[in-house]
């Protein structure tokens, strides 16, 4: 039930049909749900077990009744009380099912050291997919209720739309509750702009995930598998690469949400804005995944303090948000070095920017074309090698790919996939070009109808004709 398969596409046509026949908006709102439910289990079924769609389902339940009783409790005690609950009932959840094994081996390893032999043994898990995600959206919404930024949902449907709405569910983007609880409660009418808008972004994250994404992979997975085997080039080429990779799956993948989603009549914020553009690495976070950074930022930064202390204070926020993000991503202590090193990073970047003010040429230099540039450069040098962390397997695989990189050795070279690298990266740039589709989709909504329905034919027939024949797994699913 991937987005990209036959079998999805065939089960959203069924209820899109079906969504626009029907001239009810409860039904439509009952239909939806009962769908997003259907679809969730499907892929339970798929990747793990059937029984794990239960688990989001009664999770959401016990939100949506801790909303109510925070409407309701005027005690400040009381209140207090219900938001820990919620949050510890989400966060319980998310770390048994999701850390559980982790944290007993980071318990075995830490005896080990002092000469303490424990056998934690490993629990057998089942995680649902897409629980980093909706959890973050539940706790989202207990916050903003307790906060009273937002009226608790009165109505169980609704709610559970808002938890299970199929588009954003797996992997984002996370979607904040005041703007969707309040689309859900919008009537919806047929808007040929929309769904032109919607049909863009379809093409534009098939595009990215199938012709751009599983292609790289062909020349990733191999030296990343076996990171000893290869040249310092193929090294070279590989982790950069895998930039390319990671930004066409998952960008791709929050395009096809998207789209889906417009074509159904509701909006989901934007998640990424050409990140590879970014001038430096808090630039960088403004623009990749943009729903995640904003949830940190509001949800944990600026309750921790934000900025509002001192510098030591606010790096040491920096620090805390993006390890614990890191750790967001995956139970391996690789994800962990991966988030602290970008909150290094964004401290550090802080405390230049405070250097150069004081420096009025230096910032001169860097506000022109040609210090943007440079900075340009040094922020995608930056996350080029950040991401090897991030795709490394253990600490052993991150340093041998390191020494591979920066020593001359010899090895394997990289299988090329059939279309060259330099052709995926036009193709990429044409990628980005999708992204400011709005001149050229004004161009296009002028044209006779037969001319766009051919253009939208020859454009899904050259993704299909580009894209690989085996297609890979969205990365972020494993999230």
């Amino acid at each position: 039930m991937l987005f990209c398969s036959s079998r999805f596409l065939q089960f959203f046509a069924l209820v899109g049909a079906l969504y626009w026949l029907l001239p009810w908006k409860r039904a439509r709102v009952y239909l939806l749900l009962a769908a997003s439910f259907w679809f969730y289990r499907e892929l339970c079924l798929e990747l793990a077990d059937a029984r794990l769609a239960w688990i989001v389902l009664g999770m959401a339940c016990i939100d949506y009744v801790v909303g109510l009783a925070l409407e309701a409790t005027s005690s400040k005690r009381g209140r207090q009380l219900l938001l820990v609950t919620s949050i510890c009932v989400n966060l319980g959840v998310l770390g048994y099912l999701k850390y559980a094994n982790f944290f007993l081996k980071a318990v075995a390893q830490s005896a080990d050291l002092f000469g303490l032999h424990i056998h934690t043994g490993t629990l057998h898990i089942l995680m649902p997919i897409g629980i980093s995600f909706y959890t973050f959206e539940a706790i989202n919404y207990t916050v903003d209720v307790y906060r009273r930024k937002l009226p608790a949902e009165r109505n169980l449907a609704n709610f559970l739309l808002f938890i299970l709405f199929f588009p954003h569910l797996v992997a984002g983007p996370i979607v904040r509750s005041r703007d969707f609880l309040t689309q859900v409660r919008r009537p919806k009418r047929w808007n040929w702009l929309r769904c032109q808008w919607g049909l863009s972004l379809l093409l534009s994250g098939a595009f990215k995930k199938l012709v751009v994404a599983d292609r790289l992979a062909l020349l990733v997975d191999p030296v990343f598998g076996e990171p000893g085997a290869f040249a310092t080039g193929a090294t070279w080429l590989a982790v950069a690469a895998y930039a390319l990779q990671i930004y066409g799956d998952f960008s791709g993948y929050s395009d096809l949400a998207i789209g889906f989603a417009h074509l159904l009549g509701y909006r989901l914020g934007p998640n990424f804005n050409m990140p590879y553009l970014a001038v430096n690495i808090s630039d960088f976070w403004r623009r990749w995944h943009i729903s995640l950074s904003s949830w940190l930022r509001d949800y944990l930064f600026i309750p921790l303090g934000g900025s509002r202390g001192s510098r030591w204070q606010s790096a040491r926020n920096l620090l805390i948000t993006m390890t614990l993000g890191g750790l967001w991503h995956g139970a391996n202590w690789t994800f962990i070095v991966w988030g602290m090193m970008h909150g290094l990073l964004l401290a550090g970047h802080r405390e230049f920017r405070n250097w150069c003010d004081h420096r009025p040429r230096l910032s001169a230099f860097l506000a022109s074309s040609a210090g943007t540039v440079l900075r340009v450069l040094a922020t995608v040098g930056c996350d080029i090698l950040l991401w090897i962390p991030f795709r490394a397997r253990t600490f052993g695989d991150m340093a041998t790919i390191l020494e591979r990189m920066f020593s001359i050795v010899p090895g394997r070279r990289a299988d090329l996939p059939e279309i060259s690298l330099l052709f995926l990266f036009l193709l990429l740039v044409i990628g980005h070009l999708f992204t400011l589709r709005v001149r050229w989709l004004q161009s296009l909504r002028r044209l006779p109808a037969f001319v766009q329905a051919g253009a939208y034919a020859a454009a899904t027939t050259a993704i299909l004709l580009l894209a690989p024949p085996a297609g890979k797994t969205f990365i972020y699913f494993q999230f």
